[in-house]
């Protein structure tokens, strides 16, 4: 069987890695793989986002699966382009992926559903933009509609950081054509959970909840960023809300999808906001989400290459229920120096040899290359170490201990991921 991944991040990585777990003899292929991901598979020369070169070569390879991870190319129409070429893909339509690459639909699908989520509207214009927000008054959150690569969301506490950001998007085009049109909604108080759910069109599979981190700074200051770090399972995340969210949430979201013309055969991620009144949702992404995959998939006991080939395959889930281990996971996030702001690449990375054979440990490459046998710093987000342990307290510890064990110049991390959850485990 031969196994194509398209992407090159901690994300895929971590897909490679599972994928090759599920299934050991099969062929791999990336493209462009990081310094991680080379070692174990094969390297195809194209970008992501090349839709028709990847297209193109993978018919040409008989490639029996393509798992393609970021969002980019999936709204540029990846899988599309295969299936029209009869290629197995796992991954939403460019019509599915609006979910994701146009939030202004996504908050269209949600009101007509009736699947909570934050008041909106939506603008075009900034002087319209700027007299709804000095209606509305603050805090409030000023959302780019298209792909902004995580950081087009800001959330505004005074009226002149809301002014700021709409002139930004809007009249400044900070965020090119994915600003061009912009969502201004209401602030949520709570704390969000990412739920991942395998579809298959019309059955929604939910896997291990897990929480992101996306401030740069420790307690959850400064900045976004794309995730400093993750961790699995939550446990506000109970039964009874995973219940509310399937009710509520997941199937009106296919429902919604199918009538709409789209029905989406993928993975959904809903990133969603625990209120007073229940789960409403933050945003939907159409691809799994980095560095929450980094903790949910090592936990998962059960085959993810089935799920992917039942829904590339045009099969049903139906009767489908994953398994995953009683433990935790939790990964911390190592980036470049200047990140999420400008930052350098081609510092020389040194992870010892007793941390890649440590059992509790695995190291995701996200921004790494190799540099003729160096292994070296290529991106903002480095490296994700993910602990594995029984508790949370023991996957913490060994991330943690991972990631000061790793070198690079510059490194810069997290050492409070998960601080929510061991504060609840100690009732404070």
């Amino acid at each position: 069987m031969k196994i194509l991944i398209v992407g090159n991040g901690g994300r895929e990585h971590t897909l490679l890695w599972k994928l090759r777990e599920d299934a050991p003899s099969a062929s791999f292929f990336a493209t462009r793989p990081n310094g991680g991901m080379a070692p174990l598979c094969t390297g195809v020369d194209l970008a992501p986002t090349d839709v028709p070169g990847v297209a193109s070569w993978a018919q040409g390879e008989g490639v029996d699966l393509v798992v393609v991870g970021p969002e980019g190319p999936l709204a540029e129409g990846m899988a599309d382009a295969l299936t029209a070429r009869g290629i197995a893909c796992f991954g939403p339509s460019a019509g599915a992926s609006r979910i994701e690459s146009s939030k202004a639909f996504s908050k269209d699908l949600m009101e007509r559903g009736g699947i909570p989520t934050a008041g909106f509207q939506t603008f075009t214009e900034a002087e319209a933009a700027r007299d709804y927000v000095r209606a509305r008054g603050t805090p409030i959150v000023v959302k780019a509609s298209g792909l902004a690569a995580g950081k087009g969301a800001i959330v505004c506490l005074t009226l002149p950081e809301a002014l700021e950001a709409v002139d930004e998007m809007l009249d400044e085009g900070v965020f090119g054509s994915a600003g061009s049109t912009v969502v201004v909604e209401e602030y949520m108080e709570g704390e969000e959970v990412s739920v991942f759910a395998v579809s298959d069109g019309r059955v929604a599979i939910p896997l291990l909840s897990s929480q992101d981190h996306k401030r740069i700074g420790e307690g959850d200051t400064g900045p976004n960023t794309g995730g400093m770090g993750a961790y699995a399972p939550v446990s506000i995340a109970t039964p009874d809300f995973m219940d509310e969210v399937m009710d509520r949430v997941l199937e009106p979201t296919l429902r919604g999808m199918q009538k709409a013309g789209h029905p989406f055969r993928g993975l959904l991620y809903a990133g969603l906001m625990l209120t007073p009144e229940g789960p409403r949702v933050v945003e939907f992404n159409c691809r799994f989400g980095d560095p929450e995959t980094q903790v949910v998939l090592p936990l998962m006991e059960d085959s993810l290459l089935d799920l992917a080939l039942t829904v590339a395959q045009g099969g049903t889930l139906r009767g489908s229920t994953p398994r995953f281990s009683n433990g935790a996971a939790l990964t911390t996030v190592l980036a470049s120096q200047g990140y999420p702001g400008s930052y350098g690449k081609g510092e020389a990375i040194r992870i010892p040899a007793e941390l890649n054979s440590n059992p509790t440990t695995l190291v995701f490459h996200a921004g790494t290359s190799d540099a003729g046998g160096t292994l070296e710093t290529s991106g903002g987000r480095v490296l994700a170490v993910t602990g594995l342990g029984g508790s949370l307290e023991e996957a913490a510890a060994a991330s943690r201990a991972g990631a000061e064990a790793i070198e690079f110049r510059g490194k810069q991390f997290r050492r409070d991921i998960g601080w929510r959850e061991l504060d609840r485990r100690k009732g404070t």
